[in-house]
């Protein structure tokens, strides 16, 4: 069964999958005392059947369960494209388990005996970059859908604009006459909510990333 502890910190829940009973109880207990949301589970199995991906937070795993082991879950939720941040725990870890952890994507990966201080230190860094990871998404999205609203011509005309052509070079490079071009290029202004072609290079560079 979830614990759910603390109040939520900008609507981030910490989750933790520990399978020792008294490790998971001390974590919960630790982070609902500053303030975090939490959740926690003995097994995997009953994490996965309650994550919603699109929720912000971080995961506090143990790395060597009975059902799973963490590097296995770590394995799952990458296949499901789960971008929560990884922070993994062990009292056994040696260096190839942390090398293929560090590899598969994991945040960090920490040994105990451990500080407390130095969780919470990654927890609140791991929160922050879930936080950007999340908002660069979002950010992509949005222009993606706005690149959706643009006809093949105005497509044309904005990566023209975004290469540095000026009107009249687009006009013959096209075949239409300068007027059009302007047309065009003030609809994908409008469209893209650029407020100046520096600012239409940036939304397009939002795409590369």
């Amino acid at each position: 069964m979830a614990i759910p502890n603390g109040s939520h910190k900008d609507g981030a829940t910490v989750y933790v999958v520990d399978d020792d009973d008294g490790m998971r109880r001390a974590l919960s207990l630790l982070l609902s005392t500053v303030g975090f949301a939490t959740q926690s589970y003995a097994r995997p199995s009953e994490f996965l059947a309650n994550l919603k991906p699109d929720e912000p937070g971080c995961l506090v795993l143990d790395i060597r369960m009975p059902e799973m082991s963490g590097l296995e879950l770590q394995q799952q939720l990458n296949r499901i494209g789960c971008m929560l941040p990884i922070i993994f725990i062990t009292g056994h870890g040696d260096v190839p388990m942390a090398v293929q952890a560090m590899k598969a994507g994991a945040f960090e990966f920490i040994q105990k005996p451990f500080r407390e201080q130095d969780l919470l230190d990654q927890i609140n860094h791991a929160l922050r970059h879930d936080a950007e990871s999340r908002l660069n998404v979002a950010r992509r999205t949005e222009v993606l859908r706005r690149l959706d609203t643009l006809t093949p011509r105005e497509r044309q005309v904005m990566d023209m604009v975004v290469d540095g052509g000026a009107n009249k070079v687009i006009a013959i490079d096209l075949g239409l006459s300068e007027r059009t071009v302007e047309i065009h290029r003030a609809k994908v202004m409008e469209k893209m909510g650029a407020r100046s072609v520096a600012h239409l290079v940036k939304l397009h560079m939002t795409l590369a990333e």
